[in-house]
């Protein structure tokens, strides 16, 4: 499925329920079965929702029940509550309730909401400007950008890629901090930022390790980091 600004929004309407249609046929009778009644994914994934990230996709998912999937701007993994940091509630449902055992962390290159949260820090966004669920978003994103030790002085992409991995890493040391689940960090990249193939995922964080120890050599190209 495929549109432009000019596609109505029946068009619209109209392939998404033939998109429906396919994927309702390419499912087995029976693929259901093993978790119609409840669910163990083996790995929550919190990913940004941006559109250009599909989180099934990057990880050839397709099988019902094995990625409890969380997507918001920014991959952020947590949220305050009454002005305590703690776990987003995506991410303490699954690894509290259904056994599930790995969290993945993803960020990725060109992120519009670290971006956002850059330019408010740098003076070149007035943060009032935005949609007030925006600013809220932004809240936590913004003090991640105050307390990088990042240059902020640099050339704006490559600054804001920095802070990307950095927000991925500092994520993943909270998530770690409150869960005993394995917890690994990620930046998808199509800005070819950590290499040449669009849609690649760089683990860039592994827990208190270092993340080349944990992979074999088949996928050592993949541990990268900016930072």
């Amino acid at each position: 499925m495929s549109h432009d600004h000019s596609d109505s929004p029946e068009q619209i309407l109209t392939d998404l329920l033939a998109g429906n249609d396919r994927h309702v046929a390419q499912h087995d009778e029976s693929e259901f079965d093993a978790v119609r009644d409840a669910q163990s994914p083996p790995v929550v994934s919190v990913c940004c929702s941006d559109s250009r990230v599909s989180q099934e996709g990057m990880w050839d998912v397709s099988e019902p029940g094995q990625l409890f999937t969380v997507a918001n701007i920014g991959n952020r993994s947590t949220v305050e509550v009454d002005g305590e940091r703690v776990l987003d509630g995506g991410v303490a449902y699954p690894v509290t309730f259904t056994d599930t055992g790995v969290v993945a962390v993803v960020g990725h290159t060109g992120c519009g909401a670290v971006t956002a949260a850059y330019e408010v820090v740098t003076g070149e966004t007035e943060l009032e400007s935005l949609p007030p669920g925006v600013q809220q978003d932004l809240d936590s994103l913004i003090t991640m950008v105050e307390e990088a030790p990042v240059d902020l002085g640099g050339e704006k992409s490559a600054v804001v890629d920095r802070l990307v991995e950095y927000n991925v890493r500092e994520q993943c040391e909270f998530v770690s901090g409150e869960t005993d689940a394995a917890v690994y960090g990620f930046v998808y990249d199509f800005h070819h930022r950590y290499g040449d193939q669009d849609g690649r995922t760089y683990l860039v964080a592994a827990g208190d390790g270092d993340p080349a120890d944990l992979v074999g050599k088949e996928h050592r190209d993949a541990v990268r980091s900016l930072l």
